[in-house]
């Protein structure tokens, strides 16, 4: 009895160990063939970088602001009788915008116009009688300043009229409208703003030390994110003569031309100015660089070298310092030479020494001026 159990433990041992080495067996080829095993090659864009000259800019925040701006008022007290313009409307300079109630001094013009008709009547009839002596100078002198005096009150009432017709003073765009049928208006009362838009001003701070770089005459390239594709030229037409003391920046001022109004005064806009200097830059698609806290580096293609010894296509992952924009493009300053060819697009997915291949048939956006479609 002991030793049958004894032979069937023992050939359950050898029957256990069989397994378990067959076992290991498997697991060390699978590991053999996963160490082997190399992953599909990522699809990638590539561009040979080129050398090529780019104006010397600087680049600085501006705001756009009117050339001529006001806020149309009221200037003598009255209610409004007749609203002759609507929200958002260009006019021209003249139009008539608001007109107040008149019927006060219109009576009083009349009172006026009497009382000057008489007064003529009485210098015409002190002019006969002054010269044949049947009354003294002094009468006849009265008479003339009352005469003058009439005329005075009917010029008076006459402005008083006119002034209560308001209008645009210049030709722009109007904004919303702040009175309404009816209402009392006081002396100063706003109506409506008023901004003539071509041209528009850009003001913008410069640093110190860059101020000698600006010039009056000088270039600037303006764009906006909300006018996509859109850039402006225009020109410095003004260098303030102080520093500001709490910033240390310099308040200039450019003129673009605004033909179409779609630069409104208070936008934020990026401000380029061209200081004169080329400089010629490496550039590659803003798509190429890849951004980290650690550094920004784009990938190289190469021909590298695989743990079995074999060459492959595969990128090299570079640092580089990067420099100004254009449209599209960055600017790289160095880590990367003319004549490298650079992945544009994919970027994302990649790892230094990752094997790619090249598919260039569909390559991202890489243009100095871009005028997207939705714009």
């Amino acid at each position: 009895m002991f030793k049958r159990m004894f032979l069937m433990l023992a050939l359950t041992a050898v029957v256990l160990a069989g397994l378990g080495a067959a076992k290991f067996q498997q697991i060390q080829t699978a590991a053999a063939q996963a160490a082997a095993m190399q992953p599909p090659p990522d699809a990638v864009t590539t561009l040979v970088v080129a050398a090529e000259p780019w104006p010397d800019t600087l680049p600085v925040i501006g705001t756009t602001a009117a050339v001529q701006g006001v806020t149309v008022a009221a200037d003598l007290p009255g209610l409004v009788s007749r609203i002759a313009f609507e929200s958002g409307r260009a006019v021209r300079e003249g139009d008539v915008l608001v007109e107040l109630d008149t019927r006060q001094e219109q009576a009083q013009l009349a009172a006026a116009e009497a009382q000057r008709e008489l007064a003529h009547l009485n210098f015409a009839r002190m002019q006969a009688l002054v010269a044949d002596g049947a009354i003294s100078r002094a009468d006849f002198d009265q008479a003339a300043a009352e005469q003058k005096s009439t005329e005075a009150r009917v010029g008076e009432i006459k402005a008083s009229i006119s002034r209560k017709t308001i209008r645009a003073p210049f030709s722009g765009i109007l904004g919303i409208r702040q009175v309404n049928l009816g209402q009392y208006l006081s002396g100063g009362d706003a109506i409506v703003p008023l901004q003539a838009l071509h041209p528009i001003y850009v003001n913008f701070g410069v640093p110190q030390q860059d101020t000698s770089r600006v010039r009056v005459g000088g270039a600037v390239r303006i764009t906006a994110d909300e006018l996509s594709g859109t850039t402006f030229a225009g020109r410095v037409t003004a260098v303030d003569s102080v520093v500001n003391q709490a910033t240390r920046n310099v308040q200039v001022q450019a003129t673009v031309p605004n033909p179409d109004g779609r630069l409104r005064p208070g936008m934020f806009v990026q401000t380029a100015i061209v200081t004169g200097a080329t400089h010629a830059y490496v550039s590659v698609p803003a798509s190429a660089i890849g951004y980290a806290p650690f550094g920004d580096s784009v990938y190289v293609l190469a021909d590298l070298k695989g743990p079995d010894g074999k060459t492959y296509r595969g990128v090299r992952q570079q640092f580089v310092k990067t420099g100004p924009t254009r449209g599209d493009r960055v600017a790289v300053l160095s880590g990367i030479n003319a004549g490298d060819e650079v992945v544009t697009s994919g970027v994302f997915k990649l790892r230094n020494g990752a094997a790619v291949t090249v598919n260039n048939a569909v390559q991202p956006a890489n243009s100095l001026a871009p005028t997207p479609a939705d714009n």
